[in-house]
């Protein structure tokens, strides 16, 4: 009984040694098998820094003025995108322009300096009074772009003027109902210049039109 006992023993340990020479050992916490292999070669890629700002050279040539003063509105908002901009100047003339021409001023007057919207006031009360009505729908707009950017280093304030070219239907009626102006079959085009005006420190992110030229 006592042979019997050493001969398992004995094979007990061979059977130990071998699977330890197939398996091997592991020491504390060793990452897993896939962890263990070797490292894919990194590719060569370049990173290449003080590139254009595609942002910026979208919308204006790289050899404007108005790249640098983009560049220093960026630095002073790092959030400003002038893709967004015109994004919203788009929206923003659409709106703007129907609600001038229907009279509705109160809807638009956040998104009007004091002066616009005075100026606004004045057209649409002198329109009143000579009972005159405006009917307008809006088609679209053809063309847009970015005419003028100034930066006031010192109050940190920007203005940006668009160009726009839009296409509208309009006709103006008198108090008898009778087409005095415009045909609201007819398409008509129409160009404006805005500018939009923000303090680029400011929290508040709407820009305000404060000028309109055509």
């Amino acid at each position: 009984m006592k042979y019997e006992l050493l001969i398992l023993l004995a094979i007990a340990v061979f059977l130990v040694l071998r699977l330890r020479s197939v398996l091997g050992t592991r020491e504390g916490f060793e990452k897993p098998p896939e962890a263990n292999r070797p490292e894919a070669p990194a590719r060569d890629f370049q990173v290449i820094e003080g590139g254009p700002d595609t942002d910026i050279t979208d919308h204006v040539p790289e050899d404007s003025p108005m790249v640098e003063t983009i560049s220093s509105i960026k630095r002073v908002d790092p959030e400003f995108r002038l893709s967004d901009f015109l994004s919203g100047a788009r929206a923003a003339y659409e709106m703007i322009l129907m609600g001038f021409e229907k009279g509705e001023i109160d809807d638009i007057r956040p998104y009007l300096s004091e002066e616009v919207a005075e100026t606004f006031d004045e057209v649409v009360a002198s329109r009143t009074e000579q009972g005159l009505t405006i009917h307008a729908d809006f088609a679209g707009i053809r063309e847009m772009k970015l005419q003028d950017v100034q930066l006031d280093a010192d109050t940190q304030v920007a203005d940006l003027t668009v160009q726009f070219t839009a296409e509208l239907f309009s006709e103006v009626r008198n108090a008898d109902g009778e087409v005095i102006e415009g045909d609201a079959k007819q398409v008509k085009r129409q160009k404006d210049i805005w500018t939009f005006s923000k303090d680029m420190r400011s929290s508040d992110p709407n820009w305000r039109l404060v000028a309109t030229d055509q």
